[in-house]
């Protein structure tokens, strides 16, 4: 994805009040970014300085109304991180040792509704969070109003300065990465299932068929023979793959001669829907309503493992390294490993309080993995891997759904109420208090 290279400083403010306060100590309390903050009053601000009058644009000019919603840079061969398929990670036995220097302590986590309908009176005070995270490791960049419905499906083409979001309300819309404004909406006709990207090509699920569109020479393909709604998408050896309602994957190869995708398998086994999928190790992963894991070869097609440990249906499946990580209904994540014989084995349970729904992960502005963790609580939990340290938490009006990475530290969630959210992981800041 190519964007500009200014990079948006815009920072949100967690908490209102006035611009200045001559009281106060021109300095931004740090315990107050961790979220931590308990002196009441503080002689330190909670808010973000302003910046000066005299910054420049992104330009080199004076800034105008015109904002640059999620710029970053892309130099560099990791720029972009294409999320769970291509995460990497060094080999580890030290899943969920908590031994790390990083500890997320929990204070205060509810969103205030009078602060989200503009009318808190608490202001500093209020006993509840003026803002949509807690931990200082990221910040919200923008948010992005369109979609009616649950958002679920992001999509960043490679080569492309637009971004891609699928929704429930059956209609994919297309954002501008500059301003940050709608370029156009599409309507489909049916609730979109799930969405990804490979290469310049953009694959949508929707109930019966599989939409495929190349940005570049915005040629417009469809997929047929799923049988209801697409759940999952995923590429792997040259294959894309369809997880659907009837519980089986179908496959495709595209043909540059006919410039079309032609069917060449379908993957029988599950007896219910395929709702998640990754490929990794030569493999193809499936989680399905079943309550199953189905580990495939992609040279021969062929199911060669099933994994029954989950107790509820298996939201999401990502790859790490030469582990494996689902998640589930059942409040568990588990972590895989290949034993000698090349069987996966868990090595590692982490639960939760509430059930499990998607899983994505990245890497932080110092190159360390985390994991993003979304649960049908509203909440994002953000933990560094292998400890499983929390080390914040991004909140929502309803649950979030898709969570993508992006190129220079950004990612994106979309939630249930049909809203996007773009962060950015930011530098440790150094205490100022």
């Amino acid at each position: 994805m190519d964007v500009d290279g200014g990079g948006n400083k815009r920072v949100f403010h967690r908490l209102g009040g006035p611009q200045s306060d001559p009281s106060k100590n021109q300095k931004v309390c740090f315990h107050w970014r961790a979220g931590k903050c308990n002196r009441h009053p503080c002689p330190f601000l909670h808010r973000e300085l302003p910046p000066p009058p005299s910054q420049q644009g992104l330009n080199g000019t004076a800034s105008s109304k015109r904002h640059h919603a999620f710029s970053a840079t892309t130099d560099g061969p990791s720029a972009r991180n294409r999320g769970p398929n291509n995460f990497n990670g060094g080999a580890s036995s030290t899943w969920g040792r908590t031994g790390g220097t990083r500890v997320f302590v929990r204070k205060m986590e509810k969103v205030c509704n009078y602060w989200v309908q503009g009318n808190c009176s608490y202001g500093d005070k209020c006993k509840f969070l003026h803002c949509w995270s807690m931990g200082d490791s990221f910040s919200l960049l923008t948010q992005l109003d369109g979609h009616q419905k649950v958002v679920s499906g992001i999509a960043l083409p490679s080569g492309s300065d637009k971004l891609y979001t699928g929704s429930k309300d059956q209609t994919v819309r297309v954002w501008d990465c500059q301003s940050g404004q709608c370029l156009g909406v599409i309507n489909l006709g049916g609730e979109v299932g799930c969405m990804i990207s490979e290469g310049p090509w953009v694959f949508v699920g929707i109930p019966d068929v599989v939409k495929a569109w190349n940005t570049q020479t915005n040629s417009e393909l469809s997929l047929s023979g799923p049988v209801g709604q697409v759940y999952a998408l995923v590429v792997g050896n040259d294959l894309l793959f369809a997880g659907t309602q009837d519980g089986s994957i179908l496959a495709w190869k595209f043909n540059a001669v006919t410039n079309c995708f032609e069917p060449a398998a379908s993957l029988k086994g599950h007896t219910l829907a395929v709702v998640s999928l990754v490929v990794g190790a030569n493999r193809l992963y499936s989680g399905s309503m079943d309550h199953s894991i189905r580990v495939w070869s992609l040279e021969t097609l062929q199911c060669i493992q099933t994994l029954t440990e989950h107790t509820s249906v298996v939201m999401s499946v990502l790859c790490w390294d030469q582990f494996l990580l689902s998640c589930s209904l059942d409040q568990q994540l588990k972590v895989w490993v290949a034993t000698q014989s090349g069987n996966l084995e868990v090595t590692y349970t982490h639960k939760e309080e509430h059930g499990l729904i998607t899983l994505c992960g990245m890497h932080d502005s110092e190159a360390k993995p985390v994991l993003l963790c979304a649960c049908n609580d509203n909440t994002v939990r953000v933990y560094d891997l292998p400890a499983f340290s929390e080390r914040g938490k991004i909140f929502s009006k309803e649950e979030i759904r898709s969570i993508q990475v992006g190129p220079g530290g950004l990612f994106f969630t979309g939630d249930g109420t049909g809203q996007v959210k773009v962060w950015k992981w930011v530098a440790d800041p150094a205490p100022t208090a």
